[in-house]
């Protein structure tokens, strides 16, 4: 297994600058569709809502290609486990005052923690971990806004020492 920092696409390095100056390989860029890709059929109906939010941006910030549309459905599918989980535990806190759902019997009547917590939260972490992939967190974000931010202005001395 390979150890260290994940590799950047080209792409996203061209955002963020190009501090080191290191030359940055070519590589090969899948096709990018002439439209925004159409949901998968397997998507439930939380997931299509979320792929309808966000599908068109990371299309028209160029990371929705042919090969991703899977890696975006899959974060959808996280949004939908991660949403139902939620109505479900928000339904039973309605119910339940005195544990406000976090609780639940278990097999020998003793109180449990409620097991849609635990979908909830696995949900959830998948969600993010897909979520950083294409840029939709804030800390993803930065990062590729860093090449924003720190584009070079010239300076007075520019050019003096060029050979």
């Amino acid at each position: 297994m390979v150890q260290g920092r994940k590799s950047m696409p080209a792409y996203l390095k061209v955002l963020r600058g190009n501090p080191g100056q290191y030359p940055i390989q070519e590589e090969v860029q899948p096709e990018i569709p002439a439209t925004v890709p159409s949901p998968p059929v397997h998507l439930d109906q939380y997931a299509c809502e979320e792929w309808e939010r966000i599908s068109i941006e990371c299309y028209r910030l160029r990371l929705l290609t042919a090969l991703d549309v899977q890696s975006l459905a899959a974060y959808c599918m996280a949004y939908s486990r991660w949403r139902s989980a939620e109505e479900i535990l928000a339904s039973i806190k309605a119910r339940d005052p005195l544990t406000r759902g976090l609780l639940t019997k278990g097999t020998d009547d003793k109180p449990v923690q409620n097991p849609m917590l635990m979908i909830a939260r696995t949900a959830a972490r998948e969600m993010v971990r897909y979520a950083s992939e294409f840029g939709l967190t804030p800390a993803a974000r930065a990062r590729i806004a860093a090449g924003f931010l720190a584009e070079k202005t010239p300076g007075k001395f520019d050019g003096f020492l060029a050979g």
